[in-house]
């Protein structure tokens, strides 16, 4: 009895088998498309052939795919964020190639409310509460930002900006176009100031002459 079980599970997988192979072949192409939207496409949809041995295809990054099924094949298009399509090639399909456009929907999954907790138990969260430190209040913190001791740690560690950098580039500009105009004060001249002291020197020694 066993043996003619056997035998029969084996006819039985050999037909299904030899069926499945009867099946015309089909070239199976298209796009994915955004069911709300016909010119957005959706690109690396899984296409799953259901009906043969679960084979796994990809679309590329435009939507667009093409692979070979068998006519009556089932197909399931599934992607992050869409509800999953099935698509059944029909039978009798002129020149061995099928297309159609797949349409998927997005999909909206509300989550249950997480939260998290850094406390293990109770006891722990008495613990850090009881030990923490209260912040500042707002006056406070605001008198610590706009003290000397901070805004001298600002200048000291802040690069200047681009609007400061312009500016001080500016003024120098404006600087030296006013001294290439300027007319230099001759007191200002050490050589200036030693052909004045020989002049009187001269001038002394020639009176202190004129009167002898």
């Amino acid at each position: 009895m066993k043996y003619l079980t056997g035998i029969l599970l084996f006819f039985i997988t050999v037909g299904a088998y030899a069926q499945q192979q009867e099946k015309p072949l089909v070239q199976f192409t298209g796009i994915v498309f955004n069911a709300d939207s016909t010119t957005v496409a959706i690109p690396y949809v899984t296409i799953t052939n259901v009906s043969y041995r679960n084979q796994v295809y990809l679309a590329n990054y435009k939507g667009y795919f093409s692979f070979v099924a068998h006519e009556q094949d089932t197909l399931l298009f599934t992607s992050i964020g869409f509800a999953p399509v099935r698509v059944v090639i029909p039978s009798n399909v002129p020149n061995k190639s099928y297309t159609m456009q797949v349409k998927i929907k997005p999909q909206i999954i509300n989550l249950p409310t997480f939260r998290v907790f850094p406390w293990a138990t109770t006891d722990e969260f008495r613990k850090d509460f009881l030990s923490m430190k209260l912040a500042d209040d707002d006056l406070e913190i605001a008198r610590k930002n706009i003290s000397r001791t901070s805004i001298v740690a600002l200048e000291n560690t802040l690069p200047r900006d681009a609007g400061e950098i312009q500016s001080s580039w500016a003024q120098n500009e404006h600087i030296n176009i006013m001294n290439q105009h300027s007319i230099t004060n001759p007191l200002l001249n050490p050589i200036a100031w030693g052909t004045l002291i020989q002049q009187i020197t001269a001038g002394d020694k020639s009176r202190a002459n004129g009167g002898n």
